[in-house]
């Protein structure tokens, strides 16, 4: 079976997409029509496990697919070159006798709008063009407005539905719609894609386990044969786990285990590194407190190594984290909780804030992540230290660093209990 492509797409080019992908052998292609926005989570959300890859005729249905945030394949969507416009240019200009000027215009950066009117050898005014900000409604009353005060005579759309509405009020609407090698670039990038994506799948995963406490010898003491069954039952568990991710373990010390599999196995059985493995095993071993450090890399050795650091990071946390050190230098976890946050392990960005500071590039790389996902860049102590994991005056050490050297500014303070002391707030300025 080759890849499944779900094409989505409105009435006036479904079929042309469809037609031009079917001559593409690799892919298996499945055809859905959408009229409004609506329509398109719908259809995400009832095939999401049929489709290996999406395609949507344009940037409109892409953004909503990509706001909506639960598609986990690869998306793609059929950009509009100079040859679209060319094309619905040529009806406007010499078949309806309109001048360049007299059009509006949506969707196109005002860059790709002035390349082609240089190659017409026409004068640009951007004043005419209105760029999608995720609202049909605003390119129909960009379009309305200026032809109602008579500034333009006509308009130009990429989307369907604005092509719609401008003809039930009476505007004159030419449609630009993806020409045939439009639709074959944006295929043969998803097969690119889909090359890459084989080949990373099969990159070297490793989990390292380690079971904290393993005997708790704090409380009770075992015989050596107590302990060496204790032993066989963790060993016996993830072993069932291990076969489970198609990999071999690995026993390398005292209540430490070690698992190498494929970045492909991981993925599926984490959701994607976002959550840990709802099996059996895994859930019995977690009573004992287990926690995991998932590496990838290009080489078994690269990915153990890997493994080792992000279960150093896990460990920051309570028992029982999973942190996940990819490829790229990104650490991405606990895995299915709250916190979870990803940052990076590398950048020349947060190098040289840690060159001023003497924080560490993960710590500063966290921080930013946490104003990231929290959408502001306003904090206290307090707030860090929930997020991190830490006591509030570490976290105060922190920002107290990033303030004395001009990465953050004391804004204001609050005081959440009437008795208590009061916060100070933080904007941290990265």
């Amino acid at each position: 079976m080759g890849i499944r492509l779900g094409i989505i797409g409105v009435e006036d080019n479904l079929e042309l997409m469809g037609s031009v992908a079917s001559e593409y052998s690799e892919f298996t292609n499945s055809l859905f029509l959408h009229t409004r926005s609506e329509d398109v989570i719908d259809i995400l959300e009832s095939h999401q496990h049929d489709i290996d890859m999406w395609l949507f005729s344009g940037y409109t249905p892409y953004l909503i697919a990509k706001e909506w945030g639960k598609v986990e394949k690869p998306m793609f969507f059929v950009k509009y070159p100079g040859s679209s416009l060319y094309k619905t240019l040529y009806y406007a200009l010499y078949q309806h006798n309109l001048n360049m000027n007299e059009l509006s215009f949506d969707c196109f950066t005002p860059s790709e709008l002035k390349q082609v009117f240089e190659e017409l050898a026409v004068s640009f005014t951007s004043n005419h063009l209105k760029m999608y900000e995720g609202s049909a409604e605003l390119l129909v009353k960009h379009h309305y407005e200026l032809w109602k005060t008579g500034k333009t005579k006509a308009a130009v759309t990429c989307v369907w539905a604005v092509s719609n509405e401008l003809k039930k009020m009476g505007v004159p609407v030419f449609r630009v719609t993806p020409t045939k090698s439009a639709i074959q670039t944006t295929l043969n990038l998803a097969l690119r894609t889909n090359e890459m994506l084989l080949f990373k799948n099969k990159q070297i995963a490793v989990q390292m386990f380690e079971i904290n406490n393993m005997f708790g010898l704090s409380k009770n003491m075992y015989s050596s044969d107590e302990i060496y069954n204790k032993e066989i039952g963790i060993t016996q568990k993830l072993l069932i786990y291990s076969k489970k991710v198609q990999g071999s373990l690995k026993t390398v010390g005292p209540g430490r285990y070690v698992i190498f599999s494929t970045r492909g196995e991981l993925s599926d059985i984490t959701g994607n590194f976002t959550t840990v493995p709802d099996v059996e095993e895994i859930k019995q071993l977690s009573q004992q407190d287990i926690t995991c450090g998932i590496g990838i890399g290009q080489s078994a050795y690269e990915a153990e190594i890997n493994a080792g650091k992000a279960l150093l990071h896990a460990k920051e946390y309570k028992n029982g984290a999973w942190m996940v050190f990819l490829d790229n230098k990104t650490i991405n976890g606990p895995l299915g909780k709250p916190e979870k946050i990803t940052y990076t392990y590398e950048s020349k960005k947060y190098q040289a804030i840690s060159e001023r500071t003497l924080l560490s590039v993960a710590t500063i790389s966290k921080v930013d992540s946490i104003l990231g996902k929290i959408g502001k860049s306003e904090i206290t102590a307090h707030e860090l230290g929930q997020h991190l994991q830490i006591m509030p005056r570490s976290a105060r050490r922190i920002l107290d660093q990033l303030l004395k050297n001009g990465f953050a500014k004391e804004i204001a303070e609050e005081t959440p209990h009437p008795r208590g002391r009061p916060r100070k707030i933080y904007r941290v300025l990265l």
